[in-house]
């Protein structure tokens, strides 16, 4: 059985996928406070990535760690927001399933951490 909703092909495909991805966008950062904040961050580091590195594999490390860190946000909201659509139940495997979310969010944010600190430490301590 085909799927109704996978219809779409070539310049179709894209464009409507290109909403979606935008809804998306938009429904993280009105819903999602940590994505708000993440946004934030992003809207003044990214800019500054560009002073800080120096040469494009520096600057695409710390442009590319926040968008990272953006990504993985966004991956643990759509698991939240799958398990408490099937239910708000408390359940062991739920509390697994967002536990593990929130610990690869974690990891993003300690690896843009690390990959700024660095950085910095290269300009301004070496």
């Amino acid at each position: 059985m085909s799927n109704p909703h996978k219809g779409r092909t070539g310049l179709d495909r894209v464009i409507h996928a290109a909403g979606y991805s935008w809804s998306g966008l938009r429904t993280a950062f009105r819903n999602e406070s940590a994505f708000r904040q993440e946004t934030v961050l992003a809207l003044a580091l990214i800019p500054a990535a560009f002073w800080l590195g120096r040469g494009w594999v520096e600057i695409a490390l710390l442009a590319g760690s926040i968008v990272l860190v953006m990504i993985v946000e966004l991956l643990n909201s759509a698991i939240e927001a799958a398990i408490d659509r099937i239910s708000f139940e408390l359940h062991d495997l739920s509390k697994l399933a967002k536990d593990f979310g929130s610990a690869a969010v974690m990891l993003a944010l300690l690896l843009c951490g690390g990959i700024w600190a660095s950085a910095l430490w290269q300009r301004f301590m070496v």
